[in-house]
C-alpha cells in the first residue's frame, strides 16, 4: 500500500470562510490573528494584559475565541478618537 504524501489541508480558523466566533485557539493560530511574538504573548499573559489561557491537558494550552475577540474589540476601542 502506498502512502499519500499530499500535504495536509490547513485547518486553521483563518482558512475557513466561517466567521471566527466561538471555540478554542492554540497558540500557533492565535498568533496568526494577533500579530505579536510568542514572547510578547506570554509576557502580556503574565502581566494580565491579555486573556489567560486554559490548560486542556498537560501539553495542550488554548485560548477562548470569545475572550480574544473581546480583547481585540477593547484594544480597537482604545485607539478610536473620542
Amino acid at each position: 500500500m502506498s502512502r499519500n504524501n499530499d500535504p495536509k489541508p490547513s485547518h486553521t480558523p483563518l482558512s475557513s470562510d466561517r466567521r471566527l466566533e466561538t471555540g478554542f485557539l492554540r497558540e500557533k493560530h492565535l498568533l496568526e490573528i494577533v500579530p505579536i511574538s510568542h514572547a510578547t504573548l506570554w509576557r502580556r499573559v503574565k502581566e494580565k494584559t491579555f486573556p489567560a489561557p486554559i490548560k486542556l491537558s498537560e501539553r495542550v494550552t488554548v485560548w477562548r475565541v470569545e475572550e480574544i475577540l473581546a480583547w481585540m474589540n477593547e484594544m480597537a476601542a482604545r485607539r478610536r478618537p473620542a
